[in-house]
């Protein structure tokens, strides 16, 4: 079954399939939006509009947030949306914070999503871990998800979420066949954070993409913010050095690719 993939901006994707429209990460704030983030002591501003406003987003069945409380994963503009969406579903520290319909998921829970044509997708909360060990208490709770259904031919869709290469990754490798995987890249660092890392460059994408056994891999979450300090140009390199270039989708931003899955 064909999954159509239209990358918004950040970590912002639509994914369509059998009849079922869902958005990653609703962010849709426009360029130069300043943002501080007192818990952990940084701020960071916008640098690049959405491909597509809000208003033109359309019905959306499901937003699958990786975490609610750093506006590059959702923004003002991304939860005037939430009412309208079917179904909004995150962490469950983010499902309190965001009330509402909001459904909160702790790690290796399940749901399930129903299509007009009757597809059913289970939707798996992953583990992500947003920085260094021990980071928990000043970068909050963060997952990613595992989107299955049948006839998927090479294997499951994975959303990473805002996180490092770590334990919880790999447990996503042995656990599922992961066919198509959405990265959260960027090297993303705060003042506070030092050289630690809140988010995987590429040498750990390219590690976690050799990992899970992915046939694509998509990354998002890269550039368009002050706080990300890795360049795409060097990420690219990474995956030509871990000779993965083959396997590697760069969706211009607003663009539609389609995807055997």
């Amino acid at each position: 079954m064909e999954l159509r993939v239209t990358h918004i901006g950040t970590a912002t994707v639509i994914l369509e399939v059998g009849g079922l429209r869902l958005v990653t990460d609703p962010a849709f704030d426009p360029a130069g939006t300043h943002y501080s983030w007192a818990l952990v002591g940084g701020n960071s501003t916008k640098l690049e509009e959405p491909a597509r406003s809000a208003k033109d987003l359309g019905h959306v069945d499901a937003m699958l947030i990786t975490h609610a409380q750093h506006d590059d994963n959702l923004d003002p503009a991304g939860i005037a949306l939430l009412p309208a969406a079917g179904r909004v579903i995150t962490t469950k520290p983010s499902a309190r914070r965001l009330g509402g319909k909001a459904e909160g998921l702790a790690e290796w829970e399940q749901t399930e999503l129903v299509g007009p044509d009757g597809l059913r997708i289970r939707i798996t909360a992953t583990p992500a871990r947003h920085g260094p060990p021990l980071s928990l208490p000043f970068v909050g709770k963060v997952i990613g998800f595992v989107l299955e259904w049948t006839g998927q031919e090479h294997g499951a869709v994975y959303i990473s979420g805002d996180t490092v290469l770590f334990a919880g990754v790999r447990e996503v490798a042995r656990r599922f066949r992961i066919g198509t995987a959405l990265l959260h890249m960027g090297e993303a660092k705060l003042p506070i954070t030092g050289p630690f890392r809140l988010t995987m460059n590429g040498e750990q994408g390219a590690a976690a993409a050799k990992l899970l056994g992915a046939k694509t891999i998509i990354p998002v979450h890269y550039d368009g913010w002050t706080h990300f300090s890795e360049p795409r140009a060097k990420a690219v390199r990474a995956f030509e050095a871990a000779a993965m270039t083959d396997r590697v989708r760069w969706i211009p931003k607003g663009e539609t690719v389609c995807l055997d899955v």
